[in-house]
C-alpha cells in the first residue's frame, strides 16, 4: 500500500511559477524509489490526462502541452515527487493529482491548481 499526499497548489497569474510536492507513504518491505511515479491532472468537464512521470532509473515523460514549461523530479530519499511548473497558462488550471504504478495504481486526494490570465 502507498499513501500519496499531494501539496503546493494555488492561485498564480499566467506566465507565473509553482511547485507541486507529493509526499509518499509506502508500507514496510517495500521501497519507494522501485515506483514509477507521475502527475496527472483534471480540468473542470474534462477527463483526467496524463502530465509527466519519473521511473525508478530517473527517465521522464512528458505531455507535449508541458514540455519544456514543466520539471518532474524525485527525492527518494525523502520520498517526495516534485512537479516545478513554470511559464503557466490558464490552460494548466486543474485538479494536479499524484500516481505511484508499480503493480497497482495509487493516487492521492490532489491539489487545485488556477491559473488566471
Amino acid at each position: 500500500q502507498v499513501q500519496l499526499v499531494e501539496s503546493g497548489g494555488g492561485l498564480v497569474q499566467a506566465g507565473g511559477s509553482r511547485r507541486l510536492s507529493c509526499v509518499a507513504s509506502v508500507d514496510s518491505g517495500m521501497s519507494f524509489y522501485i515506483y514509477t511515479m507521475a502527475w496527472y491532472r483534471q480540468a473542470p468537464g474534462k477527463q483526467r490526462e496524463f502530465v509527466a512521470a519519473i521511473n525508478s532509473a530517473g527517465s521522464t515523460n512528458y505531455a507535449d502541452s508541458v514540455k519544456g514549461r514543466f520539471t518532474i523530479s524525485r527525492d527518494n530519499a525523502k520520498m517526495t515527487m516534485y512537479l516545478q511548473m513554470n511559464s503557466l497558462k490558464p490552460e494548466d488550471t486543474a485538479v494536479y493529482y499524484c500516481n505511484a504504478a508499480l503493480r497497482d495504481d495509487y493516487w492521492g486526494q490532489g491539489t487545485q491548481v488556477t491559473v488566471s490570465s
